[in-house]
């Protein structure tokens, strides 16, 4: 079983980046985000892949690391508001 984890939309980590595209489920209501701990994607800024939890605080080049808007759903098309 993959374990899931739960960070909060504030954490500098790709997961939790609008330009981000890979598995992860976003709950508005509690700004949290839910990734398995193996999730990869897609960063859409650099074209190229990026782990769930690559930490973009280390990231000097072309990161435009945007907090995801909580209740926009234009920030995320897989949020279903539940985690």
């Amino acid at each position: 079983m993959k374990q899931k984890l739960i960070l909060p939309t504030e954490v500098k980590v790709c997961a939790t980046c609008s330009y981000w595209d890979g598995e992860r489920k976003v709950n508005t209501e509690l700004r949290v985000v839910v990734v398995s701990e193996s999730c990869e994607g897609e960063c859409m800024v650099q074209t190229k892949p990026s782990h769930a939890l690559n930490d973009v605080r280390g990231e000097t080049e072309n990161c435009v690391w945007e907090h995801l808007a909580p209740g926009d759903p234009a920030a995320d098309p897989q949020d279903d508001g539940s985690a």
